[in-house]
């Protein structure tokens, strides 16, 4: 699918018929496919079906059933937002008050479909024809069409008044710059015409790269880092405020919100906790808390300290729950040493060997090399980090298998 025609022809009944017939398509048989296909149809359109159904299979991961349904274009796939992830946000703007949105860099329609989902009314926006067309047949797909409207526009010549809130997705990918765009400003449209928008509607949301350095965020808006299934997905900046006594982004708050769960951690502008000697348990604060950096919300929680300054592992005494952080028993506390490591874990008959690092130059895979674990059927996690400034490997497992 490389133009608006040939999306076109994906929708009339022949197109369909194709894409219905390619609906468990086995990529490994795509040549065979191909050949038969063209026989009875015009080779470009059994191409583009193809590569819609090829496309449709990569978006599972991010979209689930509505994935087989549902009609992308390459970038679309990469750059459009999980599912989860847009219902997490739909959810909250609906429960800020918005009943009606302005998708700005909507793309192939992900987030306008959860906020339609939600019951908000959504004006989806870009300036790529064939996304709009995406968009189009996504919200008919998924009988969603009443309440998105599509235009294809540049995005910094919409008028947004009117509308309850506005949700910009800046491009953060460049084919000219070789990939991901680490420069905020270098977004498409930059970040600080995006924050200048925002501030103009009553409520707002951007969403922006995890890695985005504090400094460059707002101040008077809240950050949110969202990880799903222990992933980071992305962060959002939120301005405005509630209606009906909701609550509402906290302006200069720093949040991590963990999905599936919804475990959302608002920061209290803790300083670092102090560093101390490893205890009985070893926690490994999610990959978000450690983004929004909320490693001290969470030390404090289980009333724990650091393993070392430099290194967002915290460790405690005694075993407190938290969502925030996965926990695990630890044994041992040595210098790292791989012979004496092997020899450990060869006396201990451990087969399976799980290897995190943090800190450390050790390459966890290079390490399973040197290792060569037998066929024990014991198990154990491996952290390679430092301890006070000092190389150092904690042995351990998992607080749920010391149960």
């Amino acid at each position: 699918m490389n133009d608006l025609d040939t999306f076109s022809a994906l929708l009339a009944p022949e197109g369909q018929s194709l894409l219905a017939e390619l609906r468990d398509h086995d990529p490994a048989d795509e040549l065979a496919a191909a050949t038969r296909l063209r026989r009875d149809h015009p080779a470009p359109l059994v191409s583009a079906a193809l590569g819609q159904a090829r496309l449709r299979q990569r978006a599972v991961a991010k979209f689930g059933a509505d994935a087989r349904l549902m009609y992308f274009t390459p970038n679309g796939v990469e750059q459009s937002t999980r599912a989860t992830v847009a219902a997490h946000r739909a959810a909250r703007l609906a429960a800020l008050g918005v009943r009606t949105l302005a998708d700005l860099c909507c793309g192939i329609g992900g987030d306008a479909i959860a906020l339609a989902r939600a019951g908000i009314r959504v004006l989806a926006v870009d300036r790529d024809p064939l996304a709009c067309a995406a968009v189009r047949a996504n919200a008919e797909a998924l009988g969603l069409a009443e309440l998105i409207e599509v235009r294809c526009a540049d995005v910094t010549e919409v008028d947004t008044t009117g509308y309850d809130a506005v949700f910009v997705d800046p491009a953060r990918r460049s084919k000219a710059r070789g990939g991901r765009i680490f420069d905020p400003e270098a977004y498409a449209p930059p970040l600080s015409w995006a924050v200048e928008a925002a501030r103009k509607a009553p409520v707002a949301a951007l969403k922006i790269a995890p890695g985005v350095p504090h400094d460059a965020l707002p101040e008077d808006a809240e950050t949110e880092w969202i990880s799903d299934g222990g992933d980071v997905k992305e962060a959002v900046v939120w301005f405005g405020t509630a209606v009906d006594g909701a609550p509402g982004p906290t302006p200069g708050g720093r949040r991590a919100t963990l999905l599936p769960a919804g475990d959302s951690l608002l920061g209290a502008g803790l300083p670092d906790p102090e560093p101390g000697p490893v205890g009985d348990w070893l926690y490994e604060p999610d990959g978000a808390v450690i983004r929004a950096h909320l490693v001290a919300d969470v030390a404090r929680q289980i009333d724990g300290r650091l393993i070392d300054p430099t290194i967002a592992y915290l460790t405690a005494d005694r075993l407190v729950e938290t969502p925030y952080a996965t926990a695990y028993a630890i044994t041992d506390v040595l210098p790292f040493h791989v012979k004496k490591l092997k020899a450990l874990l060869r006396e201990r008959e451990v087969g399976i060997a799980v290897i995190k690092k943090r800190g450390s130059a050790v390459e966890p895979e290079e390490l399973r090399k040197k290792l060569k674990l037998g066929g024990g059927r014991k198990s154990c996690t491996i952290f390679l980090t430092r301890v006070g400034g000092a190389p150092s490997m904690l042995l351990g497992h998992p607080a749920a298998d010391a149960r």
